[in-house]
C-alpha cells in the first residue's frame, strides 16, 4: 500500500511539472509570437475544414489526367490551372511561354506497344513487366531479341569489357537501399542507372538495356522517369523492369547465362513543343517587390495521372492563395503561386522562368516547393547561397516551436527542390517540403500514381504547413543580409 501510494504521488508531482513546463512555454511567447500561434491554429483550422485542395487535386487528376510535357493533357492542365488560379482569388494570372520536349509513348502507326518476354530452352516464355524510359527511342519493328548480362554499377561495364557485353541486352539491376531511413538518399544512391545506363552501356555495343524500377518494394509496376544520350554513340532502347521482373530475370540468368529476352517499344521524340508555366499572386501591401515564391511542377509522366508527383504539390501551393483570402489576410510582400512545367524531363519551365525572372530583376526572398508528395508533413530542408542557407535554416528553427503542435519537426540542409534551385543566383531563400518518405516510392512515376493513392487529411495538412511558413516569412522576413540587397 505504501508502494501504491508513494507511485501515486510521484504521478502527481509528474503532471504538476509537466503543467508548469507547459505554461512557462507560453508565458514566454512574446505578444506577437502568440498571434502568430493564433493565426496558424486559424491556417490549419481553415485547411481541415473548408480548403478545396482535395478536390481541386481530384479535379486534376481525375478531370485532366496524365500530363506529360509537350502532351494534350499538359495543354489542358495549363488551361485548368490558370482558370483555378483566378477562381481562388489571385489578383493576377498570367502564361509564361516555355518551348518543352516533346516525347510519346506510342505512335499512331504502331499504338503503344510495350512489352518483354523472356526465352529459355525448354521452357514457356515468361512475360516482364516493362516501361519504356522517358527519352528513350523505340525498337525497330517487331523488337529486339538478344542474350543479357547483368550488372550492377555502371562501372561493372568496364570491368566485363566489350567482348562480354556486345550485341546483348543490359540487366542494370541495382535496388534501393532499404536500411536508408530518408528513401530519397536511397533514390539518389541508384538513380544513375536510370539517368545514364543506356548512354554508358551504348559504348560496348550494346543493343538495349533494362533497368531496375526505382522502388523499395517488391511488386509488378515499372517505375518510368527521364535518361539521356550522348552524342556521338548509337542510342539503344531504354525501359525500366519491374522490381518482381527483374529478380525473376537474375534468377534465370543465375540458373541460364544463355537465355534470350525479347524487348518491343513503340516510344518516339517528336520536336520541341510550345506549353506554359501557370503563375497567380497576391500582392504585398507594404514590401510588394519582395517575392515568396510557392510552387510545385504541373507536368506529370503519363503512366499514372501524377497524384503524388507532383499533383499534390501544385494543389497545395494554391492552396496558400486560398487560405489568405479565406483567413481575410493580406501579405505584406507578394505571395506567388508558380506551377512550373517540365520538371520531369527537362526543366525547361523552371529555366525559363528563372531567366525572365532575372531579366526584370526580381526579388525573391524565399521560395518553396513541394515535391515530395502528399503525404503527413515532417519539416522544411533549407538551401541557397553561402550565408542564405544557413541564417534561414536558424530563423526556420526559431519558428519551430509554434509549428511542433502540428507535427512539424524537422529542419535542415539540403536540397529544396529543382525547379526553385535555379533562383540561388537571386539569393533567394529555398525551402523543400519534406513530408514522410516511406511510401513515396511505391508511386514514384508509376501506373499507380493516382488520385485514390493520396489521403484527403494528409494533403491538407501540407497545404497548412506550407501557408503557415509562408506566412511567417512574410511577418518576420528571412533577415538575410544579401549581397547587394536591403536587409529583408
Amino acid at each position: 500500500m505504501v508502494c501504491l501510494k508513494a507511485v501515486f504521488n510521484f504521478c502527481k508531482l509528474y503532471i504538476f511539472i509537466l503543467v508548469l513546463l507547459s505554461a512557462s512555454s507560453t508565458f514566454a511567447q512574446s505578444p506577437k509570437e502568440a498571434a502568430d500561434s493564433v493565426q496558424l491554429r486559424q491556417v490549419f483550422n481553415l485547411a481541415l475544414t473548408q480548403s478545396s485542395t482535395y478536390e481541386n487535386l481530384r479535379e486534376l487528376c481525375q478531370g485532366v489526367g496524365p500530363r506529360l510535357s509537350g502532351s494534350a493533357g499538359a495543354q489542358q492542365a495549363v488551361l485548368w490551372a490558370e482558370q483555378k488560379l483566378r477562381d481562388l482569388g489571385a489578383d493576377s494570372v498570367w502564361l509564361q511561354p516555355v518551348a518543352v520536349p516533346h516525347w510519346v509513348r506510342g505512335t499512331a502507326a504502331r499504338g503503344t506497344t510495350e512489352s518483354a518476354r523472356l526465352h529459355q530452352t525448354g521452357k514457356p516464355d515468361q512475360d516482364l513487366a516493362v516501361c519504356a524510359l522517358g527519352g528513350s527511342v523505340g525498337t525497330p519493328e517487331g523488337g529486339i531479341r538478344a542474350g543479357v548480362v547483368e550488372v550492377y554499377r555502371l562501372t561493372d561495364l568496364a570491368k566485363l569489357g566489350r567482348e562480354k557485353i556486345e550485341g546483348k541486352i543490359v540487366l542494370y539491376n541495382r535496388p534501393m537501399e532499404p536500411v536508408l531511413i530518408n528513401t530519397f538518399e536511397a533514390y539518389s544512391g541508384c538513380v544513375d542507372q536510370r539517368a545514364s545506363g543506356a548512354a554508358e552501356a551504348a559504348e560496348y555495343g550494346t543493343v538495349g538495356v533494362l533497368v531496375r524500377s526505382m522502388n523499395l518494394r517488391m511488386d509488378d509496376l515499372p517505375h518510368t522517369g527521364t535518361m539521356s544520350y550522348r552524342e556521338g554513340l548509337d542510342s539503344i532502347p531504354a525501359a525500366a523492369i519491374s522490381t518482381n521482373a527483374a529478380a525473376a530475370l537474375s534468377k534465370a540468368l543465375r540458373d541460364n547465362p544463355n537465355l534470350e529476352v525479347s524487348l518491343e517499344l513503340s516510344c518516339r521524340v517528336y520536336p520541341d513543343a510550345l506549353s506554359y508555366n501557370v503563375i497567380g499572386q497576391i500582392n504585398g501591401s507594404r514590401l510588394p517587390d519582395e517575392i515568396i515564391l510557392v510552387g510545385g511542377h504541373l507536368d506529370s509522366w503519363d503512366l499514372g495521372e501524377g497524384a503524388h508527383d507532383d499533383g499534390a504539390g501544385c494543389v497545395q501551393a494554391m492552396a496558400v492563395l486560398e487560405a489568405y483570402r479565406q483567413a481575410g489576410l493580406r501579405p505584406e510582400r507578394t505571395v506567388r503561386c508558380v506551377l512550373f512545367m517540365n520538371e520531369e524531363n527537362g526543366q525547361r519551365g523552371a529555366e525559363e522562368y528563372a531567366r525572365l525572372s532575372g531579366e526584370k530583376s526580381e526579388v525573391h526572398v524565399a521560395a518553396i516547393e513541394s515535391d515530395r508528395g502528399g503525404f503527413t508533413p515532417r519539416g522544411f530542408t533549407v538551401d541557397g547561397v553561402d550565408g542564405v542557407r544557413e541564417t534561414a535554416l536558424a530563423r526556420l528553427r526559431d519558428w519551430m516551436g509554434m509549428l511542433a503542435p502540428y507535427g512539424i519537426h524537422f529542419a535542415d540542409l539540403g536540397s529544396a527542390g529543382v525547379d526553385i534551385s535555379h533562383l540561388k543566383p537571386q539569393n533567394a531563400a529555398l525551402f523543400g517540403f519534406v513530408p514522410d518518405s516511406q511510401r513515396y516510392f511505391d508511386y514514384h512515376h508509376a501506373a499507380n500514381d493516382r488520385f485514390d493513392a493520396v489521403n484527403k487529411r494528409e494533403l491538407e495538412l501540407g497545404a497548412a504547413t506550407l501557408t503557415s511558413l509562408i506566412y511567417l516569412i512574410d511577418q518576420h522576413g528571412i533577415l538575410v543580409q544579401a549581397p547587394g540587397l536591403d536587409q529583408r
